[in-house]
């Protein structure tokens, strides 16, 4: 028999035992020791700690205790900070791990809505190339302000760190959400 505790994480209720309970704050505090004094401390910790509900809220689907082992899969998918390594050396695991690109807005390079740099970034092609595409079709007829203000409605703009890893297509990992964050 264990014991369990109710966290709250990321805004999130869960119920998890003792041992991954352990592990867990564990993993938060070598986190936030790594960040430093740094401004965006709590903007990089709240991040990380809505990546790790939403792992969670994944793996518990129709369970009601995290374990252990759930928790230490979750901290290997994020990973650790810089300059840090867990048992399993998860920075050479997550160097090679690759997710698949979504299209948003990308809210950091943007002159109207940052379509053109979403689809730029979703593309892998250089900005420029394609604000003149857009500009060509804008001046050949209404065709490129209709397809801009389409994509504009369409596509969500990032708002968070994993959602700038998910338009890149790198893993939302602990170094890439404080990456993401520090840049705002």
């Amino acid at each position: 028999m264990k014991k369990t505790v109710n966290i709250a994480i990321g805004g999130c209720s869960f119920i998890i035992d003792e041992d991954a309970y352990f592990v867990m704050s564990e993993y938060l505090e070598t986190f936030r020791a790594s960040i430093g004094e740094s401004s965006s401390r709590d903007d990089v910790m709240e991040e990380l700690e809505g990546r790790i509900a939403d792992l969670l809220k994944m793996k518990l689907s129709g369970r009601e205790v995290a374990n252990l082992k759930m928790v230490e899969e979750i901290i290997e998918q994020i990973g650790y900070p810089e300059g840090y390594s867990s048992k399993k050396e998860t920075k050479k695991n997550n160097i090679n791990m690759s997710t698949p690109k979504k299209f948003f807005r990308d809210s950091e390079d943007k002159k109207i809505a940052g379509v053109c740099s979403g689809l730029a970034l979703y593309l892998d092609v250089d900005v420029v190339f394609i604000r003149i595409i857009f500009l060509i079709a804008l001046f050949c007829g209404t065709a490129g302000f209709w397809a801009y203000i389409i994509f504009w409605i369409v596509a969500p703009e990032t708002k968070t760190a994993v959602e700038k890893c998910e338009l890149r297509g790198l893993p939302p990992t602990a170094e890439n959400i404080q990456r993401f964050t520090t840049s705002k």
